[in-house]
């Protein structure tokens, strides 16, 4: 890439602000990851006996919604970050490529 070009993108406020939002993002839905996975963790060493409880008459435990939950979080959050980027993301970066080549 140009340098030039380069540095006439990252001057620009539309991508200043792409930036940004894309980056806040990215940290809030890392932190609720980490407080979910590493929560799930915790709970299997400090409390096995909770996620030992079972759950009606059979075999079924707590952990094993638990563990799944964790799964479909991860899920939900994947498809959230992923129509984020499809409209406001993709939005802003349309808006600097047409900046760019002015």
């Amino acid at each position: 890439m140009d340098t030039k070009l380069a540095e006439r993108i990252a001057a620009l406020p539309a991508y200043k602000e792409l930036k940004e939002r894309r980056s806040r993002l990215g940290w809030w839905l890392t932190i609720a990851m980490l407080i979910v996975y590493y929560g799930f963790i915790l709970l299997i060493a400090f409390d096995k006996e909770l996620l030992a409880t079972r759950i009606g008459d059979g075999v079924m435990t707590l952990g094993i919604p638990l563990g799944f939950g964790v799964i479909v979080f991860t899920v939900i959050i994947t498809a959230f970050y992923v129509m984020r980027a499809n409209s406001e993301f993709d939005e802003l970066s349309e808006k600097v490529r047409r900046e760019a080549l002015k």
